[in-house]
Formats: C-alpha cells, structure tokens, sequence
C-alpha cells in the first residue's frame, strides 16, 4: 500500500503529516514493504504527525506519537520540494476539510458524524486537470440510519479514490494530463 502520493509534482498526500527526517521524496520509496510501524522515524511521522498553529519547529505530539509541526516547517518542506500543498486527513476538522499554514496544507476527514462522537461534516477532494481543488461537503445527519449511509458512502468514496489510483499507476495512463505517482 502508498506510503504517500504525488500529483503532478505539485500536490503531496499523505494520512498524518510531516517528518523531521523527510529530507527528500525518494526516502518514501525506499521504504521496505511489508513492514511494521515503529514508534518513531520517517514512516511513524508520516501517519501519525499533526499541524498544530501554536508551534513553531517541532514538538512532542500529545497523542504520544510522533510531532506537531509549525507553519514555517510547511513552509521549509513546501519550498525544498517545489510543491504547491499538502494533503492529509487523519484529524476531525469539523466542516470536512480545513486549512492550515496559508493554504499550504490541508486536512480532509470525509467521515460525517465520526463514531457518532462528532457533529462533523465530512468532505471529499477532487482534483482537476489544471490541479484546481474543490471539496465535496458530506453534511452531518441526525438519522441513524442516514449517518451509516454517510459512512459507507464517505469509505466507500476513499476506496473508489485509492483503487483508482492504483489502477492509473498500474496503467500508466497516457491520456491523462498530470501525473499521479505513489510513494
């Protein structure tokens, strides 16, 4: 399964953030499949660091795991790797997706409702030829029944996207005018 993905050079997805020791891109390639999780390093900070406004440089996370990362650390990592925005998910935000750092990252949750704890809405990225982003708001419900239909439709979208992206990687499709890469 992708560490990450890249989108046009120009677009950075991952499920938690930033890592200290992320260096270069080609480091997530390099990165032995199979594998187990450690409680730290470069695969750790990728699923399981968080932005956090507050911060600047890097701190411990409160989750236990991991870091918080401030704005000038996207900032750094957006202008060394020539990219235009970070993509995560990984936190309830509570409108679905939420910017971070001028724009410069952005969190997408596209579960409504999480575990029936949150009145949040979920929402789902799209990304256009010219890499335009939009978002697809998946309104929160009160309906027990329509809130387990959100979360079907919100995983079953997440997994329409990953096997998609796999299925063009695997392709290699050449009508396509950006180019999507798994890390």
């Amino acid at each position: 399964m992708p560490v990450a993905a890249l989108i046009d050079n120009k677009i950075f997805c991952c499920h938690g953030g930033l890592s200290p020791t992320l260096r270069s891109l080609d480091q997530l390639k390099r990165i032995s499949r199979p594998c187990d999780i450690q409680e730290t390093g470069l695969l750790c900070d990728i699923l399981w660091s968080d932005p956090d406004a507050s911060v600047v440089g890097w701190a411990p996370n409160e989750r236990g795991v991991s870091y918080v990362f401030g704005v000038d650390v996207l900032a750094q990592f957006l202008q060394r790797m020539d990219l235009d925005i970070v993509v995560r998910g990984h936190q309830v935000v509570e409108d679905g997706y939420e910017f971070f750092g001028r724009r410069g990252l952005v969190t997408v949750f596209s579960a409504p409702n999480y575990c029936g704890e949150f009145d949040n809405a979920g929402a789902v990225m799209n990304v256009d030829e010219n890499l335009l982003c939009s978002f697809q708001i998946l309104k929160p419900s009160t309906d027990a029944v329509t809130k387990e239909k959100q979360n079907n439709l919100a995983n079953g979208l997440a997994t329409l996207v990953n096997i998609k992206l796999v299925e063009q990687q695997q392709n290699k499709q050449p009508q396509r005018r950006f180019r999507r890469g798994m890390l």
